[in-house]
């Protein structure tokens, strides 16, 4: 699925990407390239091979086949320069009796950076002037997972990775970290990727995603064309069902019924010009009682997908 590009053209690049444990294959042939500034959305249920392919492009785990480019780079054990260029974040860790700026100090110890000034320089970057003093255990959880980021950019990386960022959070502190990536993205260019089984979150903030099912890639798509891609369907119902079919059916429409006794039609006939169905309807003496529009959810988009995979 990822495009046939020479490695170095793009910040992150998977090409035939495979890791098994035993006869069982986590990550089958994946392959898929992330554009530098881009910030893209790396969605699949859990266990379908998400964590795993984060490990490889880490060096945390190494793959049985295929290979990871990012900035160039290939990732392998001796890849160890690269790691000044790239941040991670799984969960956010920090000292809950240390304040924000003690619990940096530290980060910037342990990363070897020598320039004071990068506490100040993250600080600003992820909005955290106003709390630099507060103890970790008593931030909001949204800047709890901004501590955890800037620790994870203190050393201002090209690249971010984020496994499941937005987990725990209340509806603020994911509308705070959406904010802040769409900030690093868009003003410093960073490259953000984020894993995720949240496809509603995810289509806020991402340009693309990739679905991931069972260790495969299922499908790519840029987020400004997944409205285009979702399923509509029309809704009728009104108090004399029979003679309704009767029409329909006599004017070559299909439908079906669902639990509650409603009809259901799903061709664009009916989907992209209701005000003439309605007009039948009235005409033939069955004026609806309910008829409207139902734009498949993001979710249901997502299992449609994997369902269509699984027939396959």
């Amino acid at each position: 699925m990822g495009k046939s590009t020479s490695a170095g053209s793009a910040a992150i690049q998977l090409s035939n990407l495979t890791k098994k444990f035993g006869d069982y294959r986590a990550v089958s042939n994946l392959s898929l390239e992330v554009n530098s500034g881009e910030i893209f959305g790396f969605l699949g249920l859990n266990g379908a091979g998400k964590s795993t392919t984060i490990k490889m492009m880490l060096s945390l785990l190494k793959p049985s086949s295929g290979s990871i480019y990012m900035l160039g780079n290939k990732v392998d054990s001796r890849a160890h320069k690269l790691w000044e260029q790239v941040g991670y974040l799984e969960e956010a860790t920090y000292y809950p009796g240390l304040t924000v700026i003690e619990n940096l100090e530290i980060a910037r110890r342990m990363q070897m950076i020598s320039d004071c000034r990068a506490i100040t320089r993250v600080i600003q970057k992820l909005g955290l002037e106003v709390h630099k003093n507060k103890k970790a255990k008593n931030l909001s959880l949204g800047n709890k997972q901004r501590l955890g980021l800037a620790k994870a950019m203190i050393h201002n990386p090209k690249i971010l990775i984020l496994d499941e960022p937005i987990n725990g959070l209340d509806p603020a502190g994911v509308v705070e970290i959406r904010e802040m990536l769409f900030d690093l993205s868009k003003n410093y260019g960073v490259t953000v990727f984020i894993s995720s089984h949240q496809l509603e979150e995810l289509s806020k903030l991402v340009d693309r995603i990739g679905i991931i099912h069972e260790g495969q890639l299922v499908q790519e798509i840029k987020m400004k064309h997944l409205e285009q891609s979702l399923q509509k369907h029309l809704v009728l119902d009104n108090r004399d069902k029979k003679a309704m079919k009767h029409i329909l059916t006599e004017h070559g429409y299909h439908f079906k019924e669902n639990i509650d006794g409603k009809l259901l039609l799903f061709e664009n006939s009916a989907t992209e010009k209701p005000e003439r169905l309605a007009e039948l309807l009235v005409r033939s003496g069955q004026s609806p009682t309910q008829l409207n529009i139902v734009t498949e959810d993001l979710e249901g988009y997502f299992l449609r997908i994997i369902q269509n995979k699984r027939r396959i």
